[in-house]
């Protein structure tokens, strides 16, 4: 049906009761039938006939009017009613502008139409289909849409159609078939959606028309130049949904079509987007670059290199996943066994953040899927260029690659609470070394022990403050980003360089019984290392990476780049923590040999558990100011993602070092006498007399016991 005019002006809101003339037609094929034609409408009808038209087809107009003021219903419907009383129904709607209405002005043959409306108008002469266009918000006309297509595509449709129901259904009617599409899609008329759109759609005819008749290798050849003239053709003005179904059509066309389509011996056939490949028995061949391995003897296997397709399907895959190329592959074989199928694409990961895929396309779904596909390591190149795919199936496969997948949500909430108790608890121990500082601080130990303690506590802070600020990139501006980037990376440093401090006094203190440390010699040199070593450290690495065109920092996680081994900022926090965790850890196998040693060599059962309680209360107390558990961040570059205990790995990580803060409060300041008995004292003075005195029997039990004392200084860092 057709309505004239489209669109019905009632603005002004002055001439209301001019009448509004309609103009609406409707087209039906000619035939022997008669018909009984009704209609209905809004307004008072003016007249009606009908008239035979082109192409053997008769057409019915009627014209009626309307008022603007009683305009309250705006379609018009026609009912064709046969002889056997079968009926046949349309309608159209006419668009109308009210008062005070948006509305996009005359635009070449658009006419005036209200905000949110579409209008039709009729292809240039020579062409069928229609065009639409929409007038958009704030009245701005879009895009036009059309579908109209050539006279010569509308013949070779009809064709494919007679092909499909078999009349006419032979090898040399395909060909034709193929030649007038070749011939088309080749001119830049075909170069829109309308063409393209109506040539997949005639493959996919072609392909469910193949499935009942015998197609010969010679249609191969215009076959794979249109479907190669296809992916040439330029795909834009339509939205992604509409080239994610075209795209999917497509492939499903030419997957179907190369299967059914016979080859008596082997084929090698080479368009500029596609490179077909037909092999019998165990099969090794290479496709547009692409090494394919097939072991089955006596099958027929069929191989499609396809370019410039990939960018154009679905995918839903994994969140973050993209194509690190425009490349896939369809194979088919004649049979319904299962086959594995291996493939070497030249394809590699740029950094350990980036996970690949091998992934075929489920047709069901019109999306990629794993399913019965992984990657392989690959013994024959050790360059880390090629992707190993093996999969047990054969259909179109492809290589995608995606960040790491973990399971982000549990981490991620994981992550905020840790962050949220540490902080909390770091304030907490920040507060308590303020009220207890000075009766717990009276030797140059303890005061070596505190400020290595607070230092630890504040950097510790800052950091996870800037963590929980950084995590989500996506809402942070590229300058914050390098800001918290720059921060994480300076407090950090920080403080994995004060905990090497605290271990370095601890070794001194073992080692050097008689020659204790100095204040003023302790202050200096921690200074240099807590507080210069850091500075200078991140602002070498920062200068580097700017002066040298590298990145420092990756905009998306808004922390340092990892470009390979040794190479990239990463390294400028890895190689210190490292240097730090190995001393530390170092540090804490010689308070256990002292332990050892100090044990008597024919002790009793009793002393074998006290001193391997002492050994547990040095581990327990000495891992979170030491950084320990950091070490599992190295592991985890050691483990392969896909290893089993590599989720284990990391939610231990995740856990520990979020909750870092909690555990350095718990062993830093309440395991220590002086600090529990200053707070009791302060919160009841008279429970702190009752705890003071079974806290010097306890200590009076302890001093007896000569070979426990290394376990008290080592638990406690000396305190006194």
């Amino acid at each position: 049906m057709k309505i004239d005019p489209p669109v019905a002006d009632c603005s002004d809101s002055s001439n209301l009761e001019v009448p509004v003339i309609v103009n609406v037609t409707a087209t039906i094929q000619n035939s022997n039938e008669s018909y009984n034609v009704s209609w209905q409408f809004p307004g008072a009808g003016l007249s009606k006939g009908s008239k035979p038209a082109s192409e053997g087809t008769l057409v019915f107009s009627f014209k009626s009017e309307f008022s603007c003021r009683k305009m309250n219903e705006t379609k018009w419907e026609v009912s064709f009613k046969n002889q056997k009383g079968q009926t046949k129904n349309e309608s159209v709607d006419i668009l109308v502008i009210s008062a005070s209405e948006k509305f996009c002005a005359v635009h070449d043959k658009w006419p005036k139409t209200p905000e949110g409306g579409t209008v039709i108008n009729q292809c240039e002469n020579g062409k069928t289909g229609y065009k639409s266009r929409t007038c958009g918000k704030d009245g701005e006309w879009q895009t036009v849409f059309s579908s109209c297509i050539s006279a010569e595509m509308t013949k070779v449709i009809d064709a494919a159609e007679l092909f499909k129901t078999g009349i006419g259904a032979t090898q040399e009617a395909a060909m034709e078939i193929f030649e007038s599409l070749k011939n088309t899609t080749s001119s830049k008329s075909s170069d829109d959606y309308a063409g393209i759109n109506a040539s997949i759609s005639i493959i996919n005819i072609m392909a469910s028309g193949s499935e009942n008749i015998t197609l010969k290798e010679e249609v191969f050849d215009d076959f794979l130049n249109v479907a190669s003239n296809l992916l040439t053709n330029n795909w834009t003005g339509v939205n992604s949904s509409i080239t994610y179904d075209m795209s999917s059509q497509y492939l499903y066309g030419v997957e179907n079509l190369v299967k059914n389509i016979q080859v008596n011996d082997t084929l090698n056939i080479y368009k500029p987007n596609l490179d077909l490949k037909v092999s019998k028995g165990d099969c090794n061949i290479s496709v547009l670059n692409v090494t394919v391995k097939l072991n089955e003897t006596g099958v027929q296997f069929k191989t499609v290199g396809v370019r410039n397709l990939m960018d154009k399907l679905n995918n839903s895959f994994k969140p973050t996943s993209t194509a690190p190329h425009n490349l896939l592959l369809i194979v088919t074989k004649n049979g319904s066994s299962s086959t594995e199928i291996t493939m070497d694409f030249p394809i590699k990961k740029l950094n350990d953040t980036q996970k690949l895929h091998c992934v075929f396309w489920d047709t069901n779904k019109k999306d990629w899927s794993d399913t019965g596909c992984r990657v392989e390591r690959d013994s024959n190149h050790t360059d880390g260029n090629h992707t190993l795919c093996k999969c047990n199936h054969l259909t179109s496969f492809a290589v995608l690659m995606s960040k790491s997948d973990t399971p982000n949500l549990d981490l991620d909430t994981i992550t905020y609470v840790g962050l949220a108790v540490s902080i909390c608890s770091l304030v907490i121990l920040l507060i308590i070394e303020a009220l207890v500082w000075s009766v717990v601080v009276k030797t140059d130990l303890s005061y070596f022990r505190h400020t290595t303690l607070v230092n630890i506590a504040v950097f510790l802070l800052l950091a996870d403050c800037s963590f929980l600020a950084s995590m989500s990139p996506e809402n942070l501006s590229a300058h914050w980003c390098l800001i918290l980037t720059l921060c994480k990376h300076l407090f950090y440093l920080a403080m994995f360089s004060w905990m090497l401090c605290m271990s370095v006094m601890l070794i001194h203190r073992l080692i050097f019984v008689f020659n204790p440390l100095r204040k003023r010699v302790f202050m200096f040199l921690s200074s240099i290392v807590g507080y210069g070593c850091p500075v200078l450290i991140v602002g070498i690495s920062y200068v580097y990476c700017r002066y040298n065109e590298k990145e420092y920092y990756n905009k998306a996680t808004c922390w340092l780049v990892f470009a390979g081994t040794l190479d990239g900022s990463l390294f400028a926090f890895l190689l210190p923590v490292g240097t730090v965790i190995f001393t530390n850890l170092f540090s804490m196998a010689v308070v256990i040999f002292t332990l050892l040693k100090s044990s008597a060599p024919d002790g009793s059962k009793s002393d074998e558990r006290e001193t391997f309680k002492s050994i547990i209360r040095v581990l327990i107390f000495l891992t979170p100011v030491f950084g320990v558990t950091w070490g599992i961040g190295f592991l985890l570059q050691i483990f392969n993602k896909d290893h089993e205990a590599y989720p284990f790995l990391l939610y231990s990580f995740t856990i520990l070092n979020s909750f870092q803060g909690l555990f350095v409060m718990l062993t830093g300041v309440f395991a220590e006498p002086k600090v529990r008995q200053e707070l009791l004292k302060r919160m009841d003075k008279g429970k702190y007399d009752t705890m003071k005195n079974s806290t010097s029997a306890s200590n009076t039990t302890v001093k007896m016991k000569a070979k426990v004392v290394p376990s008290e200084t080592a638990t406690h860092m000396y305190s006194t």
